[in-house]
């Protein structure tokens, strides 16, 4: 399993084929902000939701500080069905300078339950 830099998961994010981006926390970190395009799996769920990965041909896992994506990059690796590199992002949400998507799913804005941090 490798780390990748925030830098280079925002050039690739930018391809016809971008990575599937997972991040690890739970829904209401992630309604508070997220890379834009990337799928909420809390790390708890990951692993009845890793067979859901098999047809991705990248992916990056993320966390607020690039600690538990490190864990959760490996359970994937791990899984028989994948064959894409997996990879954390070094760093986590922490590092990120790109782009910040918020709010529930479906567009509308959540109360606000804590602070506004992204992670």
């Amino acid at each position: 399993m490798d780390e990748i830099s925030p830098e280079r998961v925002a050039d690739l994010l930018e391809n016809d084929a971008p990575p599937t981006v997972v991040d690890i926390r739970e829904p209401v970190a992630f309604r508070r902000g997220h890379i834009p395009g990337s799928e909420n799996v809390p790390f708890r769920r990951l692993p009845e939701h890793v067979a859901d990965l098999t047809d991705a041909d990248h992916v990056v896992t993320v966390c607020p500080h690039g600690k538990s994506s490190v864990q959760a990059a490996k359970l994937i690796e791990s899984y028989e069905g994948i064959d894409a590199p997996v990879e954390s992002m070094a760093g986590g949400l922490s590092e990120w300078d790109g782009a910040i998507e918020s709010g529930a799913e479906d567009g509308r804005a959540e109360p606000d339950e804590g602070p506004s941090a992204p992670f």
